[in-house]
């Protein structure tokens, strides 16, 4: 059987779209700050985890203007546990731009929303077609599935050089009077029919000219290198508290969490800390502690995250007086009470510890 042809591939899943499509808020809009927030939050998130923090996000700051203006530590701390937090800074920095040099207004086309600092090429398709209805083609995940398996693509989907195979084949494919909607019937075709496990073929209006299910090649497809390993990192955190106050800071750039705020942190090669190692690391940090007040690990919080495996212990010791100035200047770290470490966004690990911990007992 041969795959289908434009026309057809279009109005099949149209029509299927018209029968099983999720009511989204973001779908009931063509104001392309909206879709710009939905498309930013659902990259590499399931629509369940981030359809509630779309509906955060379009109700703390309904327009982009008010998202630009809004501190980044308050932007951090709603974007909290939804993960990447480099996607929380991006967005906040593009609302700036849009609102400085946009005068709040998101360009109308494809090839001046890629010029848009922040915006790459999946979301400029996304805005210029669900906003302005051009016709252009959105590629991710759950399109490259639907392609791969219904046209027989064998391409690697992991390989860049792959994009513009599936790219060409997908701008040919959307029809010039329903861009919005053929996008995201495709998209959502991937997501509840066209699965990555056991997608539902015996339903499927596509399969008998599926190249994929005709070839039994339905798992096979698409093709996709395996990832890396993730790499184990040993997270070693000194919890130091001092009459209702915890000290801790803020990272920096080029890690992990970004701008987050977690305790006053040794990494270690081992998951193994020896009390040796322990005094030299708050020795070296200019750390004047009595041991004698020291809480051992209670358990390891692991935190899994796309090319890292996150295992953390935490050394909570209550100091007999506050640290001194130069100590905190040198390590960076400052002290924060139950209510403003609340208000701090803060790795869900960090979170997981404060409850169990019962400092933060309201988490």
């Amino acid at each position: 059987m041969a795959t289908p042809d434009q026309a057809y591939f279009a109005n099949t899943l149209l029509r299927w779209y018209g029968q099983h499509k999720r009511p989204l808020p973001w779908r009931d809009t063509t104001n392309p700050y909206y879709i710009w927030l939905s498309e930013v939050i659902l990259q590499q998130t399931r629509v369940a985890q981030g359809l509630p923090y779309y509906l955060k996000f379009a109700e703390a700051y309904p327009t982009v203007q008010q998202l630009a203006a809004a501190p980044e530590d308050e932007v951090l701390r709603l974007w909290q546990g939804l993960g990447y937090y480099s996607r929380a800074r991006n967005m906040h920095h593009t609302a700036k731009i849009v609102t400085d040099e946009l005068n709040g207004q998101f360009p109308g086309n494809y090839a001046a929303l890629l010029k848009l600092k922040g915006i790459g090429s999946y979301t400029a398709a996304a805005i210029a077609a669900f906003a302005f209805k051009e016709q252009v083609a959105v590629l991710d995940g759950n399109v490259f599935r639907v392609l791969a398996r219904v046209f027989g693509i064998s391409d690697d989907i992991a390989v860049p050089a792959s994009r513009k195979v599936f790219q060409k084949l997908a701008d040919e494919l959307v029809p010039a009077d329903a861009p919005d909607a053929y996008n995201q019937a495709i998209m959502e075709f991937g997501a509840i029919q066209c699965t990555p496990v056991m997608p539902d073929c015996l339903f499927c209006p596509l399969q008998q000219s599926c190249f994929a299910f005709n070839n039994g090649m339905v798992q096979e497809l698409p093709v996709k290198k395996k990832a890396k390993a993730a790499r184990p990192r040993y997270f070693h955190y000194i919890v130091l508290e001092h009459e209702g106050e915890f000290y801790l800071r803020k990272r920096l750039e080029g890690d992990i969490w970004q701008g987050l705020y977690d305790f006053y942190l040794y990494e270690s090669p081992d998951k193994t800390l020896p009390i040796e190692t322990l005094v030299q690391v708050l020795q070296q940090a200019g750390l004047e502690v009595d041991l004698a007040h020291l809480q051992p690990p209670q358990k390891d919080y692991k935190h899994i995250l796309s090319h890292q495996k996150i295992t953390a212990r935490f050394y909570r010791i209550r100091l007999i007086s506050r640290l001194k100035e130069e100590v905190l200047k040198e390590t960076r770290i400052a002290p924060f009470n139950v209510e403003e470490i609340e208000a701090l966004p803060k790795p869900i690990l960090i979170n997981s510890y404060l409850k169990d911990a019962k400092i933060l007992v309201y988490l």
